[in-house]
C-alpha cells in the first residue's frame, strides 16, 4: 500500500531540501567547491534552493571523509546547516540527515546542479502535495534538462527505502527503491511543457564545468536567473550546448 495519506495537512508538514555534496566525485574531484563566477558551485545551489517558497529549510548532507571538512567549512561560511554521514551509503546519509532536521518531507537535490531553479522545486512540491504522493519528481519521464532534477518524498517513504533497500546502487543513489517499486508507493511525475531533455546542465566532467562557467559569464541576473534564461542562451548560441554534448550520463549501476 502507498505510504502517504497521513499527510492530509500537507501545508503544516516540515519540508526540508537536502543537498547531497561531497569532494570525492570520481569524474571531477572537488567539483562542488570549484569557482563559478566568484562563488563555489555549492554556494549557487544553496542560494537558489533557499529561494523556493514551499520549503522550510535547506540542509547540506556531506560525508565524514576528511576531505569533506572543506564542505562543512563552506556551509559554515554560507550559514547553512550541514550533516555529515556515510560516504558510500548515501541513502543512510539522507535518512539520518532528514531525522536530524525533523523533516517530514524531503526534497532531494545534488550539489552538482548550479542552475537548480526554485520555481521547479516549488512546482514538484506542489504536485507532491496536491496528489498526496509518496514520491514526486521531474525525472521519471525526463523532459527537464539534467541538472534540474528535483525529487520529493515523505519521510516514511524514505525510511521504508532505508530499511528495505539492500542493493549497492539502491544505497548509493538514494531513491531507486522508491521508483522501482511502484506497487509499494504512490509515484507522481511533473513534465515540462516543452521537452528540454537534450540539454545537459549538471556538472560531472570538465566539459560540463566549462559549459556552466560560460553560461554564468553570460547571465545577467546570475543568482536570480531561471531555467528559461539559461535555455534562451543555449538556443541563441547552439555552440554552447556542443561543449558537453558528447558526455554520457552515468547509469545507476556506476559508482558515484
Amino acid at each position: 500500500m502507498p505510504l502517504n495519506g497521513v499527510l492530509d495537512s500537507v501545508c503544516n508538514v516540515k519540508t526540508i531540501v537536502i543537498i547531497q555534496a561531497r569532494m570525492g566525485s570520481t569524474r571531477l574531484p572537488g567539483k562542488v567547491l570549484m569557482d563559478i563566477a566568484g562563488e563555489t558551485m555549492l554556494s549557487w545551489v544553496v542560494r537558489r534552493a533557499q529561494k523556493a517558497k514551499k520549503i522550510d529549510g535547506v540542509l547540506v548532507a556531506t560525508t565524514t571523509a576528511v576531505s569533506d571538512q572543506a564542505v562543512e567549512q563552506e556551509c559554515q561560511r554560507l550559514s547553512v546547516p550541514v550533516f555529515r554521514g556515510s560516504e558510500q551509503d548515501v541513502l543512510d546519509r539522507y535518512q539520518c540527515a532528514a531525522a536530524s532536521a525533523g523533516a517530514e518531507v524531503v526534497v532531494r537535490i545534488t550539489a552538482d546542479c548550479p542552475f537548480i531553479d526554485p520555481t521547479v522545486i516549488d512546482d514538484v512540491v506542489t504536485v507532491f502535495q496536491k496528489t498526496k504522493a509518496d514520491y514526486a519528481s521531474n525525472t521519471l519521464r525526463r523532459t527537464f534538462p539534467r541538472g534540474l532534477d528535483v525529487e520529493v518524498m515523505t519521510s516514511d517513504a524514505l525510511g521504508r527505502a532505508w530499511k528495505e533497500a539492500h542493493l549497492s546502487y539502491e544505497r548509493e543513489h538514494v531513491t531507486p527503491y522508491l521508483f522501482e517499486h511502484s506497487k509499494l508507493f504512490h509515484l507522481e511525475n511533473i513534465e515540462h511543457t516543452t521537452d528540454l531533455s537534450q540539454f545537459r546542465l549538471t556538472v560531472d566532467t570538465a566539459e560540463d564545468f566549462q559549459l556552466v562557467r560560460e553560461i554564468y559569464k553570460r547571465l545577467e541576473k546570475k543568482e536570480a536567473s531561471s531555467l528559461q534564461d539559461v535555455i534562451a542562451l543555449l538556443e541563441d548560441d547552439p555552440a554552447l550546448a556542443q561543449i558537453n554534448h558528447c558526455i554520457q550520463q552515468k547509469s545507476l549501476h556506476d559508482k558515484i
